[in-house]
């Protein structure tokens, strides 16, 4: 194969017309996963090498971008009050290295909860900022615009909304103990993926206490505009959420049953593994 020019910084290898297609290159448009990305010789293209190089340094971007708490709470006071608590972790080095502290609320935020948020309350719905608060950011307005009228429909008290800096899934389980909430929604942003640094996770617990584990939880995940929608994302939640009040558990005993949110005219979404291409 012949040496590139070291002078040419211009045009990529696609330009130069050398790189060898992959045969399920007409996959890519079903979705954004990296596959089918050609070659050029034993190597990726320079245009796929320099896309891989923007996935991960945005990805990068969202695991270290903070979340303004103060903002946050101003753009969601149009759902009712809120209320800001922080995890046991300092600042984001500490809760990049303490995985533990974040799962565990801050003493003055623990005393605040208990004396400021009276319950017993059906719902308790808390947002934390995780891994990505670009999640947070860019999804959570719509996604509470689709799901709070479905909740309080169904007639299920709520508290106010709680905006936890620095958290971790587990840290719902405290701040759901503390308030007396039958059950917990965590709405936060999920580890960023190569095409994927600002996806919401969504995460039920029934009875929440200090000590529960993954099994314990119901989660929706990838949750965003290139994922799973908004009114989907709420129509599995509120599924999950009625039937965890009816039967008073959630995780791996309570099943997911709602595949797909009808839509208005009956017909099936369909599936493109088994539907074939079109055209």
């Amino acid at each position: 194969m012949a040496e590139r020019d070291p002078t040419d910084t211009g045009s990529t290898d696609t330009d130069r017309g050398v790189t060898i297609a992959n045969p399920w290159t007409h996959l890519r448009r079903h979705t954004p996963a990296r596959i089918a990305l050609g070659r050029t010789g034993i190597s990726l293209p320079t245009s796929e090498h320099l896309s891989f190089q923007m996935a991960h340094a945005r990805a990068r971007s969202a695991v270290h971008h903070a979340l303004e708490l103060s903002k946050l709470g101003q753009d969601l006071t149009r759902f009712g009050p809120t209320i800001e608590v922080h995890s046991a972790a300092a600042d984001r080095p500490m809760y990049l290295q303490r995985p533990d502290l974040g799962r565990r609320l801050a003493r003055e935020s623990a005393a605040k909860l208990a004396a400021e948020v009276k319950g017993p309350f059906d719902v308790a719905y808390v947002i934390a900022d995780g891994l990505s608060a670009f999640a947070i950011e860019k999804n959570i307005v719509p996604f509470l615009e689709a799901m709070l009228p479905v909740s309080d429909k169904a007639g299920w008290s709520r508290g106010p909304l709680i905006v936890a800096g620095q958290g971790r899934v587990a840290l719902g389980d405290e701040i759901g103990a503390i308030v007396g909430a039958r059950m917990v929604v965590m709405l936060i942003g999920e580890r960023p993926g190569l095409s994927s640094p600002d996806s919401l996770g969504i995460y039920l617990t029934y009875g929440p206490k200090v000590g529960l584990t993954d099994a314990d939880r119901n989660c929706i995940s990838n949750v965003r505009t290139e994922g799973l929608s908004y009114a989907e994302a709420a129509y599995k939640l509120h599924y999950l959420a009625a039937e965890a009040m009816k039967r008073s558990l959630s995780g791996v005993n309570l099943k997911d049953d709602a595949e797909v949110l009808p839509k208005p005219d009956g017909a099936s979404a369909g599936n493109f593994l088994l539907d074939g291409p079109k055209g």
